[in-house]
């Protein structure tokens, strides 16, 4: 854990080895965020975009620097990118994490790595062959206030975990799904609240809790038209005897908050949206110092939160670069939160607990 903390501290002092040149596969809002990120990392710049149409990628380099691309193949092979970054519909991730990596270049993948465990296996054998990076987005776990809980929970501040629950209660109108031709797909979603809007809770969950040996899902399309489920609900078993539960929606008016609880039979604290609005151990009533970044926008606006999650894993990937180490989140470890995504599908759709590996 001190070395998670040291690695994501390291974005205000990064490592100006080299300037790195990234390629954004995407333009849509995630590939503005990406070029923020990029246009405030020391040692970093935007070389290239690639999007269809190609006048979007043009309006985008237009608006945020680098040339545009008309294919993932003229941007992967271009010498001026040494890492790309995918932010595109989830059914694609594979494919074009495949194409960079055999180009030779750095892969940072949009949660979820893929949408099916062969192709988050492929993309890893990829990157591994090539002698590339592989990263995964999670932001989450680089926000200060979760890593406090990480830290408390390996330390046994909250002594022996009994639960360790998460929750995205969210509010998508109809608009969110009908202006997209791939949002709400198996094809190209993956799967709904829990793939999309909860992932990155599903896998504050399994960090926090540690792996997970079985899991009893529902899912199902409460309240809109897609193919995919709008709600999701799931009861976890850690292997260390801790139990959990995970649920998330875009059907939950007017859209509520993001919560975290790690409960222990010593402690226990809960994480609503950015901040603690509970901390107790035996030992302390007060958090740990909360100096570092926040991911939550602090807006009422459900749909918005800041960039510094984003900055500071980009930073910890650029660092993993330099110094020849793994990121710290890994495609093991988008792996592992994908496999228990899918899991509470197949408890859904078998009726009975599923026990992992799957």
């Amino acid at each position: 854990m001190k070395e998670f903390a040291q690695g994501a501290r390291k974005t205000e002092g990064m490592s100006k080895k080299s300037q790195f040149g990234f390629g954004l596969i995407g333009a849509g809002n995630i590939g503005k965020l990406h070029a923020q990120v990029i246009g405030e990392l020391e040692n970093a710049h935007l070389a290239a975009v690639c999007a269809l149409p190609f006048e979007a990628a043009e309006a985008f380099a237009k608006e945020h620097g680098g040339c545009a691309c008309r294919s993932v193949e003229d941007l992967v092979s271009r010498p001026d990118v040494d890492v790309v970054m995918i932010g595109t519909p989830s059914g694609l991730h594979p494919a074009q994490a495949i194409a960079a990596a055999r180009a030779g270049k750095h892969v940072l993948v949009e949660k979820p790595l893929a949408i099916s465990l062969e192709g988050a296996d492929a993309a890893i054998s990829a990157a591994e062959e090539a002698g590339v990076k592989l990263g995964v987005i999670s932001q989450r776990r680089f926000d200060h206030v979760c890593q406090a809980m990480k830290q408390a929970a390996l330390a046994g501040e909250f002594g022996k975990l009994v639960f360790v629950n998460g929750s995205v209660l969210y509010y998508r109108e109809p608009s969110y799904y009908s202006a997209s031709d791939w949002r709400g797909t198996w094809k190209m979603d993956g799967g709904g609240a829990l793939m999309n809007q909860g992932i990155h809770t599903v896998d504050l969950v399994r960090w926090l809790g540690g792996p997970v040996r079985s899991v009893a899902g529902f899912s199902r399309t409460i309240s809109h038209s897609i193919e995919v489920e709008d709600a999701a609900s799931a009861v976890v078993e850690f292997e260390n005897g801790a139990l959990g539960s995970i649920k998330a929606t875009t059907s939950a008016y007017p859209g509520l908050h993001i919560r975290v609880e790690i409960m222990g039979d010593r402690g226990a604290a809960v994480l609503q949206d950015s901040d603690f609005v509970l901390w107790k151990t035996a030992d302390s009533d007060a958090p740990p110092d909360l100096s570092g970044p926040k991911t939550g926008s602090g807006s009422s606006d459900p749909m918005a939160f800041s960039a510094a999650g984003h900055l500071a894993q980009f930073g910890d990937f650029l660092d993993a670069i330099a110094e020849d180490r793994p990121p710290l989140v890994d495609g093991a470890e988008g792996r592992s939160t994908l496999e228990l995504v899918l899991a509470v599908y197949e408890s859904s759709r078998r009726g009975e607990v599923v026990t992992l590996p799957l």
